[in-house]
């Protein structure tokens, strides 16, 4: 497989909530970006003008679809909800913090930290299946346009998830890299499967504005 034939994926977490920086699990629960997830929202559209971008897909929760619509209307490419690049469902985690979880659940809590496999909240998914959920989802899209340049739109679990498919590290590992808010990460996708390029560019986010954020 040449190439120019490969999928190129801009892999990009939707900008931050007011939750995300209580610590608060969102999961499928829909929360709007807050201030500064809008203006990291336009800056990495802005960021993206110069890319040759054939289309993106986007999960239809509204702080990634906030993020992608920002994303569409600076590049002009067009845009598709995807309900597979949700975030994990937590289930009865969702709405509360780190610290309330392990406050009601000691122990469920322990088993959810230290990526148990078989752990799901109850309600939720477990690492395996969230997994199987929205690797081969990407795939499915990356498969769909062979030889264009994709940008996802999704959440952190889905972009831990893609990193470890693109490294080969297992789910279980523990985490080392950072999923940053907004920031772009880049995979190819070939028959071989996905493969990583970059991680966690956030150059496009340095020193926003007060006047940024009342915009």
């Amino acid at each position: 497989m040449t190439l120019e034939s490969r999928t190129r994926i801009l892999a990009i977490r939707h900008g931050e909530t007011a939750w995300n920086r209580e610590t608060r699990i969102q999961g499928h629960l829909d929360i709007p970006l807050n201030e500064v997830g809008q203006a990291q929202a336009r800056r990495v559209a802005a960021a993206l003008q110069g890319e040759p971008i054939d289309v993106i897909y986007s999960s239809d929760l509204c702080r990634a679809r906030q993020t992608a619509e920002a994303i569409a209307t600076s590049t002009g490419a067009p845009l598709r909800l995807e309900r597979d690049l949700r975030e994990r469902a937590f289930g009865v985690f969702e709405g509360l913090t780190w610290n309330e979880i392990a406050e009601r659940w000691p122990d469920h809590s322990e088993r959810w930290r230290r990526r148990d496999l078989d752990f799901a909240a109850e309600g939720g998914e477990d690492l395996i299946r969230f997994s199987a959920r929205c690797v081969p989802a990407v795939e499915r899209l990356a498969q769909a346009h062979p030889g264009q340049t994709l940008v996802i739109v999704t959440h952190g679990g889905v972009l831990d998830c893609l990193y470890r498919a693109g490294t080969r590290l297992p789910l279980e590992a523990a985490r080392s890299w950072v999923l940053g808010n907004a920031t772009i990460n880049r995979l190819l996708y070939s028959p071989e499967g996905l493969s990583l390029v970059g991680w966690n560019d956030d150059f496009h986010l340095e020193n926003l504005s007060l006047d940024e954020l009342a915009s």
